[in-house]
Order: C-alpha cells, then sequence, then structure tokens
C-alpha cells in the first residue's frame, strides 16, 4: 500500500533524513521518500500496519504529519499556503518586535536619538528590560524552533532548528543573567560591573537570530511555493460542475461526483469535465494545454474528448470512460507531483550530508567557545563566537540546493508537454550519449500517405490521382486510407464505380463510366498481361526512397503510378539534428524492411540503422550498447517499445497515449513530437547544471563562513562576525540558492527559442 502524507516543522534536509530514519524504524515500511519542498512523505507499507503508526513516528520525532487531501478535489488551502501564510504571521511579529529592540540596543552606539529614560548608566536597568520586554514576544512567535530544535536534540539527531534554538536561546540566556548582573552592579553601587553587562545584553542577538532565520525561511517558503504553480495551474484546468443527462434531464452535477459511463453535455466554451468518446455532436476542441498542439481539433461521433480541454465551436454530448484520478489531466498531475518530490541521487547525497553536517558543526561550535575561552577575551565575546559558528551554519542553503531545482524543472517540463516520471530519470538523462529511435511513430508519422504522383501517358496527375481515388475509395486497405485522404485534402471529385472487385495481396479493378480500371502492385500487373518495363524503372526508384508503388492500369496499358509512404515528421529532422550537436549518437530501430530503413537514414543523416527487428532484440541491441559502458535513452511509442523502453537507462515515451507508455517510460511526452525528447535532455542538462552551482556556493558558503565565524582571521587583521550578522548571512544563502534554482523556470527547449 502506498500512501501520502503531509508533513509539518521540516526546515532543512537534515529535518527530511530524520523523518525519513524515523518512519523507516516502523516495522513493515518497505520505502519512504520525504519531499522538504512539498511538505509530503510518500509511504510504502504493508497491510499489517496503518497510517496512524506512521504519524505516530512522525510526531514522536518532533514533527507533525497526517494523511494528504486529494491536490484534485481537496478545496481546503494546501499545506505549502497554509505554512507561507504561518511564516507570514511569525515574520510580522518578529519584525514589529525586532526593529525597536535593534534601534533600542545599537542606536547609542551609533548616536541616533534615544528615549530619556533609557539614556544613561542610571537607567541601565530600564535599557536591560525593555530589550528583554521586547525579545520575548520574537521568542514566543518562534517557539517552534525551541520545540522541534531541543526535542531532536534530546533524541540525538540534531537539525537546523536545534542550531537556531541553541544560539538563540544561549544569547537569551546570557542576557538574562546580564539583566541580573547590572541589577546587582545597581544595587552596590558597582558602576563598573553594571556598565560592562550594560553593554553586553545580548538580547538584540537573541532576537535577530530568530528574526532573519525567519526573514530566510518565509522567502524559502514563497519560493517553494512558486515551485509548484506548473501543478497549480494543471489544477485549475478542471471545471468545477458538469452537465450530466440524468432520465432526459440535464443536471449540474460535482465533477467529484461523476461516474464512468455518464453521459455529459458540454457546450461551447466550456471545458471537458472528463475523457470521454463522443456519442451525439461534432465540434472543434482546443487541445492545447494538454498535448500543446495550437490548432483546435475537430471532434465527432466516436472520437475521443480529453479532460480539461476547451470546447470551441459547436455543442457535443460524451460518455464518460475515465473520471477522478484516472482522468489524462489526474495523471498528468501525478507524475509531477512524484517527480517533484522524488530524489536524485545526488540530492541524497546532500541529504546524508546535511545528516551529518549539524553535528559537526555543534562541535566545532563547542570548540570556538573553549578556544576562545582560554585566551584573554572575556567570556561574554567567547560566548558570541559559538554561538556566530551555530547560525551561521545552517544547512538551509544545502538542503534547498536539490529539491527545488528538481521540484522547479519538474513543473517547467509539464508546461512544455514533458512529463518527467521521477529525479533520477532527470539526473541521468543529462548523462546519456546515445539516443535510439524507433521509426514508425516516432520519427515518421506512423501512418501511408501520398508522396508521389507520376503519370506515364498525357502527363496528367489530376486524371491518374482521380482513377485511384474511384478505386481505394471502396477499399478498407492502409493505402487506401492514404490515396482517399490525400484526394479529399485536394478536393477531388469522387467518379461513381461499378463492377468493384478486390484480388487479395495482389490490388483491386471496377468500371468508371466504362472503362475498366485497376490497381495493386507489379504482381497483379503481370497477372493481367500489363507491360510493366518503364513502370518498374519508376517503381524501382521509389523503393529505393522507402516508398510503395501503386501500378494503375487501364483495359490496355500501365498508366501511372502512386508512391505512398510512412512520411518523416519535420520535426525529426530538427530533433536529430540538435541529438547530434549535443555529441549524442542516434540509432534508428525497426522492423521496416533494410531499404526503407536505410533511404530514411540518409535522408536524416542518422549515424546507425538497424532494420527486421523485433521488440525483444531492440532490448538486446540497448543491451549491448550499456555493456560498451554508454548512457542509453530509447524514444519510443510505449506500446511495441515497451521492452526497450525499459531497458534503456531513460525511457522516453513520445505521445502518451497509452498506458503502457506511462508505466514503462521514465520520462513521457504528451505532444508526438520528437524534439520534446531533445528538450527533455536540454532540461536536464540544465537542471543538473543549476543544481551543481547551488551545491557549491551552499558548500563554499560554509566553508568560507565558518573559519570568519569561529574568529579565525580575528588576531590576523581583527575580522569578526557577531551572531545577527551571521544570521542574516545564512538567510541570504538560503533565499540566494532558492532565488537560483527559480531561474529554471525561465528554461525553453531549443527549438522554441527558434520559434519553430
Amino acid at each position: 500500500m502506498k500512501q501520502k502524507f503531509d508533513v509539518t516543522g521540516m526546515t532543512c534536509s537534515a529535518c527530511v533524513a530524520h523523518v525519513e530514519k524515523d518512519v523507516k524504524k516502523v516495522k513493515g515500511v518497505k520505502k519512504v521518500n520525504v519531499s522538504l519542498i512539498n511538505n509530503s512523505m510518500t509511504v510504502d507499507f504493508e497491510d499489517t500496519i496503518t497510517p496512524q503508526d506512521i504519524v505516530s513516528a512522525v510526531e514522536k520525532g518532533g514533527y507533525g504529519a497526517k494523511l494528504a487531501g486529494d491536490v484534485k478535489t481537496d478545496s481546503k488551502e494546501s499545506t505549502a499556503s497554509l505554512h507561507i501564510k504561518s511564516m507570514k504571521s511569525r515574520l510580522i511579529v518578529s519584525l514589529i518586535f525586532f526593529i525597536p529592540l535593534l534601534y533600542i540596543s545599537m542606536g547609542e552606539m551609533l548616536g541616533a536619538p534615544q528615549l530619556a529614560f533609557l539614556v544613561g548608566m542610571e537607567n541601565s536597568m530600564n535599557m536591560a528590560l525593555m530589550q528583554f520586554l521586547l525579545t520575548i514576544p520574537i521568542v514566543w512567535a518562534n517557539v517552534a524552533y525551541f520545540k522541534v530544535g531541543f526535542k531532536r536534540l534530546w533524541l540525538k539527531s540534531p537539525n537546523m532548528d536545534s542550531l537556531v534554538a541553541i544560539g538563540s536561546g544561549a544569547a537569551l540566556i546570557y542576557g538574562i543573567f546580564a539583566l541580573f548582573m547590572i541589577g546587582t552592579g545597581l544595587g552596590r553601587h558597582d558602576m563598573v560591573l553594571a556598565d560592562e553587562y550594560r553593554m553586553n545584553l545580548y538580547f538584540e542577538a537573541a532576537g535577530a537570530i530568530l528574526a532573519l532565520v525567519t526573514v530566510g525561511k518565509y522567502l524559502e517558503a514563497l519560493s517553494k511555493g512558486r515551485t509548484s504553480d506548473a501543478i497549480k495551474k494543471l489544477i485549475q484546468l478542471a471545471p468545477q460542475t458538469a452537465f450530466v443527462e440524468v432520465m432526459g434531464e440535464i443536471i449540474e452535477t460535482p465533477v467529484a461526483d461523476l461516474k464512468k459511463d455518464d453521459i455529459i453535455l458540454v457546450k461551447p466554451g466550456q471545458s471537458v469535465p472528463v475523457d470521454g468518446i463522443i456519442i451525439s455532436g461534432i465540434s472543434s476542441i482546443d487541445e492545447s494545454m494538454i498535448t500543446g498542439e495550437s490548432m483546435p481539433v475537430d471532434k465527432t461521433v466516436g472520437d475521443t474528448v480529453i479532460s480539461a480541454t476547451m470546447n470551441k465551436t459547436g455543442s457535443f454530448k460524451f460518455k464518460a470512460t475515465k473520471v477522478g484520478s484516472d482522468t489524462t489531466l489526474s495523471q498528468i498531475i501525478k507524475l509531477v507531483e512524484e517527480a517533484g518530490s522524488s530524489k536524485a541521487p545526488i540530492a541524497k547525497l546532500a541529504d546524508q550530508i546535511s545528516g551529518v553536517f549539524v553535528p559537526i558543526v555543534m562541535v566545532i561550535a563547542i570548540i570556538t567557545f573553549i578556544t576562545w575561552m582560554i585566551t584573554p577575551q572575556p567570556f561574554s565575546f567567547a560566548l558570541s563566537m559559538g554561538i556566530t559558528v551555530l547560525v551561521i551554519s545552517c544547512p538551509c542553503a544545502l538542503g534547498l540546493a536539490t529539491p527545488l531545482a528538481i521540484m522547479v524543472s519538474s513543473g517547467k517540463g509539464a508546461e512544455n508537454g514533458i512529463l518527467i516520471k521521477s529525479a533520477e530519470s532527470l539526473e541521468t538523462a543529462h548523462k546519456v550519449t546515445d539516443v535510439v529511435l524507433d521509426k514508425t511513430g516516432t520519427i515518421t508519422y506512423g501512418t501511408p500517405s501520398v508522396t508521389d504522383i507520376h503519370p506515364l501517358i498525357n502527363n496528367d496527375e489530376v486524371a491518374l490521382m482521380t482513377i485511384a481515388y474511384a478505386l481505394e475509395s471502396s477499399s478498407e486497405h492502409p493505402i487506401a486510407k492514404a490515396i482517399t485522404t490525400f484526394a479529399l485534402s485536394k478536393n477531388y471529385v469522387l467518379p461513381v464505380v461499378h463492377a468493384f472487385d478486390s484480388v487479395p495481396g495482389l490490388g483491386i479493378k471496377g468500371q468508371i463510366e466504362g472503362t475498366t480500371y485497376f490497381a495493386g502492385n507489379n504482381k497483379y500487373m503481370t497477372s493481367l498481361g500489363r507491360n510493366t518495363k518503364d513502370a518498374q524503372i519508376v517503381a524501382s526508384e521509389f523503393a529505393k526512397a522507402g516508398k510503395t508503388a501503386i501500378y494503375i492500369a487501364n483495359e490496355n496499358e500501365v498508366i501511372g503510378l502512386i508512391a505512398v509512404a510512412d512520411t518523416i515528421k519535420e520535426s525529426s529532422i530538427d530533433a536529430i539534428l540538435g541529438f547530434k550537436k549535443l555529441g549524442i549518437e542516434v540509432t534508428m530501430l525497426t522492423g521496416d524492411n533494410q531499404v526503407t530503413a536505410e533511404a530514411i537514414r540518409q535522408k536524416l543523416a542518422i549515424d546507425h540503422v538497424i532494420a527486421e527487428v523485433t521488440p525483444e532484440e531492440k532490448e538486446q541491441h540497448i543491451k549491448a550498447l550499456q555493456s560498451l559502458g554508454k548512457i542509453v535513452a530509447m524514444v519510443g511509442d510505449g506500446v511495441n517499445d515497451a521492452i526497450a523502453l525499459t531497458r534503456a537507462d531513460v525511457g522516453i515515451a513520445i505521445g502518451a497515449g497509452t498506458d503502457v507508455a506511462i508505466e514503462s517510460a521514465d520520462i513521457v511526452l504528451i505532444k508526438n513530437d520528437l524534439r520534446d525528447a531533445l528538450g527533455a535532455i536540454e532540461l536536464s542538462k540544465k537542471t543538473i547544471g543549476n543544481i551543481k552551482m547551488n551545491l557549491f556556493w551552499a558548500f563554499f558558503y560554509n566553508v568560507i563562513g565558518i573559519p570568519i565565524a569561529a574568529g579565525l582571521f580575528f588576531w590576523w587583521n581583527g575580522l569578526r562576525l557577531d551572531p545577527m550578522l551571521g544570521s542574516l548571512a545564512m538567510s541570504i544563502s538560503s533565499v540566494s540558492v532558492a532565488l537560483n534554482a527559480l531561474r529554471l523556470r525561465n528554461f525553453k527547449p531549443s527549438h522554441l527559442k527558434k520559434g519553430v
């Protein structure tokens, strides 16, 4: 059983590691995946335990958890929205009291005007009490840091909250101690003692740590909220109600209540509520938000309609085939969510580092404190150094570096019709060295179409095509469909055919205006006694180009040929060129004959081609490439290529029309466009580059920040950081990493940059 939970109280990747560790301890849990960005957790567990057992394990660790609601139907605010509201409230309270606290504590040193009852040695206690009173609301607003931080410390698995709690708590306790020492000094008329502690209260440090960390956390929460914009947009596409036919009456019904086989009416300007098949009416539907196709698609009885697409013109009724979580839109949302919450190997490494990073920082802080205690510096100086090490080292930036980038890129991919099923596949895609392409339906359209009309007498293409149109209009053969489709597109007039007859495996014949005509292959023409010498010369040229020749003859001679082929998509040319620019070798695998395959290889300058292969042999070829150390991406239609898609390092299903595609592939392309496979690899390269940049700056920040905070340069040039500046630096580092990850929202596949 797999369930999703909302988790509250997580602030860094160390929290993620702790929650995962706590849940994994529950007997019966198979797999745990915690997302800091979504504040969520997916758990795969046995029936021997209940969701409540998992919730209890999370709560014992100091965090909150509950079963997640269905994002597609739940009208309540999301966990992310509630978290943003909570952080905003905490921030407002913190700033309201921190700004006057900062002014009162630092104003006198900066020469700023002060209130009379706070100025001078005689008012030391007033100054101290005022700072203490202003600090208390800040502590109260951010008590969550102390609750979670000290609980994790007690459980011997400290996190970022532990660092904040210890740092701020130590400053607060020292400030209270200083307050009593001021009172003692004033009571004994020991002004030296009172003045010493009046200048080292550290209430502003306690407040600054909490307030500035909260500023960073609020900005992080906003950034995380923005990463899920793609999901929100998708959810908003679906209408809330639908018009259902019940006993001959049309009743408006919530979409959540729709059932399979319901008859639903859709009027012009309305969105299609669920997936289904049209049973009456015709219309034109804008499917751009799902398929990316810019032009509306004409629909009639028997055609499928997709949830969240927009009805443009006529009204129609359709029978619901997929409702609730089974609809195409719901499946897309699910894939985007799962990708955003999954972890790439590089993210797991960052989590592991964060898990041991916090205890190491605490040890460094203790060593720093002890070291400065044995120097001539006062106790307050040593305490300040130790606190600064704690707050500057919070691993927020490290924890955000990867998941934010993964979440943003997953959403951006969805916007471009690229559905990434897991963060691992997103990471692997940037290392692809070889792309293996299926031919039919991937490089080509997958259906035959007319490519050439070659009259042998009279040079009249229209006359030849009209005869072929008349004969083939009575046939069910795929080639016949190609010819009739072409004729319809040219608005040819359809002559009446009499005495139509079909000769299986050879061709067809019929009378048109009193003359008998024949259409078929060379063998059929030979059996009729027609001379095909000239026609065979043309047919052989067609064959070299991978085209099938249809001979047309009258009662005396062959009058012409029509070439039919599975035509190459224009987008395939751009895609293959794009792969080559990235240094990726391209191989085409096809079950088609060698001549046709070679013709396509030459036209597209494909590196390698292997023809007449079975689905099993496709898988064996991918395995052979992998044995050479290649990282292989397989692009196919997800039906005949299921085995190969599963075997490949990255399986990419093009034209996501089947459940097999979604199950077999790692990346699912909504549009039937090979350029999106190239776009997926480009997105992967961009994302991994962004993650590496984030991790570099996160580590670099700590490598530079911790020695400065510990006072390593103090004896050399007097350089030091107080706790307030350390807290500010930590917040800036986290926000900068978040903003860098959000740059991925500007990603565009190369073919869209060109405006193609």
